[in-house]
C-alpha cells in the first residue's frame, strides 16, 4: 500500500499537513496547509507577510512545475533618496526593505491550479490554529524576547507579548486577528488580502511605498525549473531570482571531483567544501531579478561551467577564486508526498527571522524584509528599482528519476540554504546514509562569498579530529562551535521509493516533524 509523508519545522504545521490529505486533499493541498500553519504557530520564520517558492512534480510529468512567488519592490522604492542619505545598504528598519508579499498569491495559485481542495478546506486547519490557540515553543519565545524592542508595542504581535512580556515557552497563544485575515481569503481570495482593509494597512505600515495598485498584480508567476544531472538523478531547482541553482551546482562539482565514498574521509569534506567555494564567491553578481540577470539562466548549471569550476579545484589544499567561470555573473522549509506520487518542495519566509519591524496592526502579521536582499550599486542587476525582485535566499530543491519523482529537500538559512542542502544531499543522495543519519550528521557553514577570500569555516561538534587536522593541513581555517545551530536548519526531507515514504526530522529544532502514514 502506498504512503503519504509530509516533513515540516513544527508539529502542529505537519499534522495540518496530514489533515488535509485524509480529507481527500493531494500533496500541494497538504503543503500549502502546512505552510499556512507553520506562519500561525512560527511567525519567527515565516507568514503571511512573506515570499513563497514551490517545486511540484507528479509521475510522468516531463519535470517539476515551478512557482516563483516571490514580491517586487513597491513603485515607491527610490535606490537614488537611499544613497542620498549615505547608506550602503537597504536598511532593515526603512520601507524600502519591505516588499510586496508574495505567499497568499502563492498558496491561492497552487491549490487553484493543482490542489484537489478548495481554498478554504486548505485553510481550516491555520485557522482553527489561530483561533483555539497553541503553546509558544522555545524557539519562538526566545526570538520574541530578542524582538522585544522591536515588537513589544506593535499590535501585529500583541499575542507575543502578554502582560507587555515576551511570551514564555508553553504558554497559549490565540491570533484572532489572524483569524479574521485567513478567513478572508479563504472566502474571497486573493482581493480579500492586497485589497481591501488588508491591502491599505499593508501600504500605509509602509508609507505608501507600495500601493494598491501595486498589489492589483499578482506576485505568482510560473516559470521554467533548471536542472543539473548528478548521481544518476535530475535534481530541479527555482532560477534567479532565487539562488537555488547553487546547491545543485556544488554537488555537480562534487561528483566531478570524484570524491572517495567514504563520507568521513578527509578528501570527501575538502572536496565537497571546495565545489561549495569555487561557486558560491560570485553568487551575488548573478543573481537577481530574471529581466536583468548578468548570465544567461540556462548558463548557471552548463556542464561546460561547471568543468571550468571543478577544474579550478586543488585537492591539497584550500583555493582562491579571484576571476569569474563564464560570466559574458528565518524560513520556513516543508515538503510533502502522497500515495499517487505527487511531491511538494515549498518554502516561505520573512526573511531576517521574524521580518521587518513593519506589522499589519489589524490583520496579525508582520511584513517580510526581503528587499534587503537588494543593493544600492548604480547599474548592479541588482540595484533596488520598482518593480523589480530582489535576490533570494530561498532553495527549494526536488529530484526525479526519470519521469518519476525520488526526493524532495530544502532548508532554511538564508545566505547557507545552498550550503546545507549540498550536505545533506551528498550524504543522503550520493552516500546512502539513511535518513535520520544524514539528519545528526554535523554540519559546516561559511559565510564569506567573495571573490578573493580564504576558506573560513565553522563547524558543529562532532567532526572527527582525524578530518578537522587534515582540512586545516589543506589551509582552511576552522573554528569547532560548541553545539547544533538551529539556523542551520531545520531541514526536511523525503525520499520516494516506489510505493514507500522515507522521512527524518532534523533535530537541531525541537518542533520539527516528519509523518508518514
Amino acid at each position: 500500500m502506498s504512503s503519504n509523508a509530509v516533513a515540516t519545522p513544527h508539529h502542529l504545521s505537519a499534522e495540518a499537513g496530514r489533515q488535509v490529505i485524509e480529507q481527500g486533499g493531494n500533496a500541494v493541498d497538504a503543503a500549502v496547509a502546512a505552510v499556512a500553519a507553520q506562519g500561525v504557530v512560527a511567525p519567527e520564520t515565516c507568514g503571511l507577510g512573506g515570499d513563497l517558492f514551490a517545486l511540484v512534480h507528479a509521475p510522468g510529468w516531463e519535470r517539476p512545475r515551478a512557482l516563483n512567488s516571490s514580491g517586487r519592490a513597491g513603485s515607491g522604492a527610490d535606490p537614488e533618496k537611499l544613497r542620498a542619505t549615505g547608506a550602503a545598504n537597504i536598511p532593515g528598519d526603512h520601507p524600502a526593505a519591505v516588499t510586496i508579499p508574495g505567499c497568499v498569491d502563492g498558496m491561492i495559485t497552487l491549490v487553484n491550479e493543482l490542489g484537489s481542495l478548495d481554498v478554504a478546506s486548505v485553510l481550516a486547519s491555520a485557522i482553527a490554529l489561530a483561533r483555539e490557540g497553541f503553546e509558544a515553543s522555545t524557539e519562538q519565545a526566545a526570538a520574541f524576547a530578542r524582538q522585544a524592542d522591536v515588537y513589544r508595542e506593535n499590535p501585529a504581535v500583541a499575542s507575543f507579548y502578554p502582560d507587555g512580556r515576551p511570551v514564555e515557552k508553553g504558554e497559549l497563544i490565540e491570533r484572532e486577528d489572524l483569524v479574521r485575515t485567513l478567513e478572508a481569503v479563504a472566502q474571497d481570495g486573493r482581493d480579500a488580502f492586497y485589497g481591501g482593509q488588508v491591502g491599505e494597512d499593508i501600504s500605509a505600515a509602509v508609507a505608501g511605498m507600495i500601493t494598491l495598485e501595486d498589489m492589483s498584480v499578482s506576485q505568482a508567476q510560473w516559470v521554467d525549473p533548471i536542472a543539473a544531472h548528478v548521481a544518476g538523478l535530475t535534481g530541479w531547482t527555482i532560477p534567479p531570482n532565487s539562488q537555488g541553482y547553487l546547491g545543485l551546482a556544488t554537488l555537480a562539482v562534487f561528483e566531478m571531483l570524484d570524491p572517495p565514498d567514504d563520507v568521513d574521509h578527509p578528501m570527501w569534506w575538502h572536496l565537497l567544501i571546495e565545489a561549495y567555494r569555487s561557486l558560491a564567491w560570485e553568487r551575488d553578481d548573478l543573481v537577481s531579478d530574471p529581466e536583468t540577470v548578468a548570465l544567461p539562466i540556462d548558463m548557471l548549471l552548463d556542464p561546460g561551467r561547471l568543468e571550468r569550476a571543478a577544474a579550478s579545484v586543488d585537492r591539497d589544499r584550500a583555493g582562491v577564486w579571484p576571476t569569474p567561470l563564464g560570466r559574458n555573473s528565518s524560513t520556513a522549509y516543508i515538503c510533502a508526498a502522497d500515495a499517487d506520487g505527487m511531491a511538494v518542495s515549498i518554502i516561505q519566509s520573512n526573511y531576517r527571522g521574524t521580518g521587518s519591524p513593519f506589522g499589519v496592526s489589524r490583520s496579525g502579521f508582520l511584513l517580510q524584509d526581503r528587499g534587503m536582499g537588494f543593493n544600492l550599486t548604480p547599474g548592479h542587476p541588482n540595484e533596488l528599482a520598482p518593480g523589480k525582485r530582489p535576490l533570494h535566499t530561498l532553495s527549494p530543491t526536488i529530484w526525479t528519476d526519470g519521469r518519476d519523482p525520488r526526493w524532495v529537500l530544502g532548508t532554511r538559512g538564508g545566505a547557507v540554504q545552498p550550503q546545507l542542502i549540498a550536505q545533506l544531499a551528498a550524504r543522503a543522495i550520493f552516500g546512502g546514509t539513511p535518513l535520520d543519519e544524514a539528519q545528526d550528521a554535523s554540519r559546516w557553514t561559511t559565510s564569506l562569498f567573495g571573490p578573493g577570500t580564504a576558506s573560513q569555516l565553522a563547524f558543529e561538534p562532532g567532526v572527527p579530529d582525524s578530518v578537522l587536522e587534515e582540512l586545516r593541513a589543506r589551509r582552511h581555517n576552522i573554528n569547532v562551535l560548541d553545539g547544533r545551530q538551529p539556523g542551520w536548519g531545520p531541514m526536511s526531507i523525503i525520499e520516494l521509493d516506489g510505493s514507500k515514504r522515507r522521512a527524518a526530522a532534523d533535530p537541531r529544532v525541537d518542533t520539527t516533524s516528519a509523518l508518514v502514514f
